[in-house]
């Protein structure tokens, strides 16, 4: 059991048989009354997020949540399919449980897929992730003393803002957590 005094960022705790993540939290101490922690709270089986208010000190559950390191194989329709790397055993899981994450996938890259009681639900990918850009205007000379940035596609579909100087067939370092442009690899 984890009680409020525990909770943080992506922490996974189990509220009535679901399995969430909390996304963000504030631990509030009003002049009157006792204190309490209000939260959000993603559900890792759909996706909704929902605000929930604790008593400070309350416990909530463990979620039986497994993690597997597999690699990502391919789209089809509207699964993804993923390997796991001990047994060659293949995995479909639909987009839906995926998310946000569908915008990092490339073929052949390492991650871990979750499971809760036995049931893939999503993944977790690493921090940051390589991708090729496949469109971008080109840089105006000049055009740096502010500090710009312009628009990027990259090989996912994924949209980013990015320096001028980086051109198309460029690969960037990608941090998974934002969405945000790194560097250049």
């Amino acid at each position: 059991m984890y009680s409020t005094a525990d909770f943080r960022r992506g922490l996974k705790v189990e509220i009535d048989g679901k399995p969430f993540t909390i996304v963000e939290f504030q631990h509030v101490k009003p002049g009157k009354g006792g204190a309490f922690v209000r939260t959000k709270l993603k559900n890792l089986e759909t996706g909704q997020v929902l605000e929930q208010t604790f008593r400070s000190g309350s416990k909530v559950g463990v979620p039986d949540l497994e993690e597997m390191n597999m690699q990502y194989l391919y789209q089809d329709a509207e699964n993804y399919v993923f390997m796991d790397n001990q047994t060659y055993d293949q995995v479909f899981i639909a987009g839906e449980y995926l998310g946000e994450a569908v915008n990092f996938l490339k073929p052949n890259i390492d991650l871990k897929v979750v499971y809760f009681k036995g049931k893939p639900i999503g993944v977790e990918l690493p921090i940051v992730v390589e991708l090729e850009v496949t469109a971008t205007e080109p840089g105006v000379k000049g055009d740096t003393a502010t500090g710009a940035s312009k628009a990027a596609t990259l090989e996912t579909g994924l949209i980013v803002q990015v320096p001028l100087f980086i051109e198309q067939g460029d690969v960037l370092r990608i941090d998974t957590r934002n969405g945000e442009y790194l560097e250049r690899a």
